[in-house]
């Protein structure tokens, strides 16, 4: 254990429990410092010699889709002898890796080892649901780079732990809500003690240190300021040609006209010119389609993750790798490039940090990290930039004051 792990993963392990989350930046280790806690857990211990696990229990790894279909889960189980395949493995448990698309199929399983890689489990729809049934049957942890924002984020894991039966009961105790909103819009929090001394319970911090050195430049490009001005004056859609009816809507036709400025393209390709292999992370389809079309240089081999295609990360000495946020801002590491081009900025700074985190590895080879955020000096850009600044999302209502 000594070797195989950190000290400050070996630490995590001790503190450890069930229903635990824990929490380790992007890149520290998660993956494998959650194994070993169910290796140990199961009785075995690498310490440095291998004492295998006794009668372990069937593992199920609830991950992201671009994880699942990168395959890095196995390569982690391949340091325990732990494998999918029965003819390849030391044990005869049962081993599944899956989607959170596809949590529910499990919600009758029993008596198993659950890993929840990347936290889904806020809000309450099907995948919180189909989790507590989950946690009820069986032993469980959680990984995450970026747990709760709120305190009403950490309810379905302080539920599944037992602290509180119903939603009702922690808005009773806990929650104040707005008299002036009209909808049920949480004002504050209130006997905030009880829920630090909850999260304390629940929550495992790794204490790591980077070896990376993260340099971030802001590149500020042009735009249609006349096309731009005419928008935010009659309110039309330029692109539909028709009204445009709500926040939502304005802010979509402002961004969409400042992020298809030839400027912006042009630094793009100026980057690819300076980086033989780069992330590019983007929002919408019409900026994808921009940046197909953009030229990169001869042999530049073009891929693309988002919700149409799944193509995995090249393996040229010259590349491009469109990712679209929503489908690929977590759960997949990339050690072959040290740079990420930001083409459009993201309204959360959760996306944008774990979006960053991609490069940001243990075992990457690189010290310095290259991240570069094209941006306009637009109303738009400018207040977006501003929310990130301070941690923040962005909200598109408060901002047009529609």
């Amino acid at each position: 254990m000594e070797d195989f792990l950190r000290d400050y993963q070996r630490d995590a392990v001790e503190r450890m429990r069930n229903g635990c989350i824990l929490n380790g930046g992007l890149g520290s280790g998660k993956s494998r410092t959650g194994l070993y806690y169910y290796f140990k857990e199961q009785g075995g211990s690498i310490n440095p010699d291998y004492i295998p696990m006794k009668n372990p229990k069937d593992l199920y790894i609830i991950t992201t889709a671009m994880k699942r279909e990168s395959l890095e889960w196995e390569g982690e189980l391949a340091n325990f002898l732990i494998s999918k395949n029965p003819e390849v493995s030391f044990y005869k448990n049962k081993i599944i890796i899956d989607s959170w698309n596809n949590i529910q199929k499990y919600k009758g399983v029993y008596d198993a080892f659950f890993i929840f890689d990347e936290d889904r489990v806020t809000g309450k729809g099907k995948w919180v649901k189909a989790f507590w049934d989950i946690a009820r049957k069986n032993n469980w942890i959680i990984l995450s780079a970026t747990p709760g924002d709120t305190w009403e984020q950490y309810f379905p894991v302080f539920k599944a732990n037992g602290f509180y039966k119903t939603k009702r009961e922690f808005e009773r105790e806990h929650v104040v809500y707005s008299p002036y909103s009209k909808y049920p819009k949480i004002d504050h929090y209130i006997n905030t003690g009880r829920l630090i001394r909850l999260r304390n319970q629940i929550l495992v911090d790794m204490d790591f240190s980077r070896q990376t050195i993260p340099h971030h430049e802001d590149i500020y490009v042009s735009y249609d300021i006349s096309k731009y001005k005419e928008a935010v004056r009659t309110r039309w859609d330029p692109f539909k040609d028709e009204p445009i009816q709500q926040a939502s809507g304005l802010c979509y036709v402002l961004r969409r006209i400042v992020n298809s400025a030839d400027s912006r393209q042009i630094a793009v390709m100026e980057l690819a010119e300076k980086h033989p292999k780069m992330i590019i992370f983007y929002n919408f389809d019409y900026e994808l389609d921009i940046l197909k079309r953009i030229y990169y240089g001869e042999k530049v081999q073009i891929a693309e993750w988002n919700g149409h295609a799944h193509q995995p990360i090249p393996n040229s000495k010259r590349w491009v790798y469109l990712v679209q946020y929503t489908a690929g801002a977590e759960g997949w590491n990339c050690i072959k490039t040290d740079t990420i081009v930001f083409y459009s900025q993201n309204y959360s700074y959760k996306v944008m940090a774990q979006s960053a985190g991609r490069i940001d590895r243990l075992n990457t080879p690189y010290t310095d990290l290259y991240y570069y955020h094209l941006k306009s000096r637009s109303g738009i850009d400018l207040a977006i930039s501003k929310a990130l600044s301070q941690k923040k999302k962005f909200n598109e209502t408060r901002w047009v004051k529609w």
